[in-house]
């Protein structure tokens, strides 16, 4: 017994230099955005801290040979905790690197802003309206051109020409050097800038998530410019809203796989930092790192974005972790209110929501209640990628929509969300 108390007093100072290392990295890449001076600073914690706590449990020793032992343990297991920080945090994580799926006619625009953007235009199978769609793809972080190209690329069908594109920091649009950089403000100026290189007087936008939130708040500073919008299970429009959790929406198992990429030192460290100090995060582990290991953990959630027993949809590749995950970091301070612009707007809305989303209901409610040209069509079977549960259904209700014909199905009008509603209040 006392042999294993003695370990245990000997294990203590190393768990507490562990705790106050990493305390003091954390606390030292506020200061700076230099990998090596955050990593040095949580070294020189960890010994000082392990040395000075072993001689505080030994104080009562003065046999030299037991010094010895005690200065042997100091080195062993200060050389063991470095060495496992390295393996375990230092070396970069190996992900593939996959490029996203290839579209036939991708080009690429150089904005204004500084943005280099991937996209492709689906030309109308007909005369062309005046008028262009625009999709603003969701995440933030998550493009799929290929397949958002061919689900509303179909509109083409209807005289329409069609623009799908991947915001900058994500799909094969540029990465910013600072994830600070990635803003809604960003995404705003962005879409502008595409609609004047287009040559557009007014479009017709329609976002889904993320995008939904985009299209709002694009249209809440630019109303002249929309002539019709639709939102595609809408992100939250609060200025404090953070990304709602798709993690509950899945299987035990399937969470099981997610944490495995998620928990491992390295991943664990550089979001810890993006909360702090994106740029540190960023010198610590770059895009391309950051970006395939997003890749692996995205494509491990997709059963969240679809009722039970639908298919997950494709995987997707080239994702951007930084366009993601800094809008919803603590460090990001949060975006203008734009509801209070998009109140009273007399621009045609359409609100598309599945019964199995993810998001909560208010907040498809916020945008319905702001907005007095309004409908809500709520798809039973359908999850937040409702388009892909439901096809044929969704894509005739947004064409309706756009040709100014009755809706196939009716709008829903009331407040509280259909009973078989799964997702949040």
């Amino acid at each position: 017994m006392k042999g294993i108390s003695t370990v245990l007093l000997l294990l203590l100072p190393t768990l507490v230099g562990i705790f106050l290392g990493l305390t003091v990295l954390i606390v030292t890449a506020t200061l700076t955005p230099e990998p090596v001076l955050f990593l040095l600073a949580g070294l020189v914690a960890l010994c000082l801290t392990n040395y000075l706590g072993l001689l505080l449990v030994t104080r009562r020793i003065e046999a030299t040979r037991e010094k010895r032992i005690r200065n042997i343990y100091f080195v062993g297991s200060t050389a063991l905790v470095v060495v496992f920080f390295v393996v375990t945090a230092l070396t970069p994580m190996g992900d593939p690197q996959l490029v996203p799926a290839a579209v036939e006619d991708q080009q690429f625009w150089e904005l204004p802003t500084g943005s280099r953007i991937a996209y492709v235009k689906v030309s109308a199978e007909s005369d062309a309206r005046e008028t262009p769609v625009i999709f603003l793809h969701g995440g933030p972080g998550v493009p799929d051109m290929k397949g958002d190209s061919e689900y509303f690329g179909g509109l083409s069908q209807n005289g329409l020409d069609v623009y799908i594109y991947d915001m900058v920091g994500r799909g094969r649009s540029t990465r910013l050097e600072d994830p600070r950089g990635y803003t809604l403000k960003r995404d705003v100026a962005d879409l502008e800038a595409i609609r004047r290189k287009i040559g557009a007087e007014q479009v017709i936008l329609i976002g889904h998530s993320y995008g939904g939130t985009l299209a709002a708040a694009y249209t809440a500073s630019h109303p002249q410019h929309v002539s019709e919008m639709v939102l595609s299970s809408p992100g939250d429009p609060s200025p404090s809203a953070g990304g709602t959790s798709m993690l509950f929406h899945l299987t035990t198992k399937e969470k099981l796989g997610v944490y495995a990429l998620l928990l491992p030192p390295r991943p664990m460290l550089a979001y810890a930092l993006l909360q702090v100090n994106p740029e540190a995060a960023h010198n610590f582990a770059g895009d391309a790192e950051m970006d395939a290991r997003f890749d692996r953990v995205y494509n491990r959630t997709r059963p969240a974005l679809h009722c039970e027993d639908e298919s997950p949809g494709p995987e997707l590749h080239g994702l951007g972790f930084y366009a993601h995950y800094y809008p919803q970091s603590t460090s990001s301070p949060p975006h203008h209110d734009f509801l209070p612009d998009l109140a009273g707007q007399d621009i045609p809305t359409l609100i598309v929501k599945g019964s199995c989303d993810y998001l909560s209901w208010s907040s498809a409610l916020d945008y319905k209640r702001r907005l007095p040209d309004v409908r809500l069509v709520y798809l039973d079977g359908a999850g937040h990628n409702a388009y892909q549960d439901k096809q044929e259904q969704y894509m005739a209700v947004v064409r309706a929509f756009l040709t100014e014909r009755p809706l196939p199905q009716a709008a829903y009008t009331a407040e509280r969300s259909p009973k078989g509603y799964e997702g949040p209040p």
